[in-house]
């Protein structure tokens, strides 16, 4: 991976433009450091993300089916959401599942961090796995979330990636990751 590596832009201004709750829009004008020319972009800053793998003693992955609004379909992921101030990913995690499936991690192993697009997106996206995780209580829908604990066999990930199934590009990073740690 050899070639010139290009110079970054520096940025002249920045103007919030909309917080949409989950996420904040900002234009910022940035030069360009081959022409000093001045260029409007459109950034998303968002809190940290987290996704977690969390596989069952009987090597089963713990997957949620959720509607989603953005493809206004009903996805199948992995736990995940947004790491709260004064978490950190890890706990994030371990929250997030227990909340969306009942299912308790004993303790959960980094595999990967990833940002969302970084042609728009400043956070990022902590990966976790959590084996022989065990089901310990109900599954805890609050406000706006509905989902729904479907059990895919480890062994027919390959196959579900493939069907479409699983269409959320996070996920399938995630699962990726997944598949890398087995290999260390």
């Amino acid at each position: 991976m050899g070639g010139m590596t290009p110079k970054p832009w520096s940025i002249v201004g920045t103007e919030p433009l909309q917080n949409c709750k989950v996420f904040h829009v900002s234009r910022v004008d940035a030069r360009s450091p081959r022409s000093g020319e001045v260029h409007p972009f459109f950034r998303i800053d968002a809190d940290p993300w987290v996704n977690i793998v969390p596989v069952t003693p009987e090597g089963e992955i713990v997957m949620v089916r959720q509607f989603r609004h953005g493809s206004r379909k009903v996805t199948l992921e992995i736990p995940g959401g947004v790491v709260d101030p004064g978490e950190t990913p890890a706990d994030a995690g371990a929250r997030e599942l227990l909340e969306e499936t009942g299912y308790r991690a004993s303790q959960v192993e980094a595999i990967g961090v990833v940002n969302p697009n970084p042609a728009l997106f400043g956070n990022q996206v902590h990966t976790f796995v959590a084996r022989d995780v065990e089901r310990v209580a109900e599954i805890r829908n609050e406000s706006t979330e509905e989902t729904v604990v479907e059990l895919v066999p480890a062994a027919q990930l390959h196959a579900v990636l493939r069907s479409g199934a699983i269409d959320h590009a996070l996920v399938v990073a995630a699962l990726l990751w997944y598949e890398l740690s087995l290999s260390r």
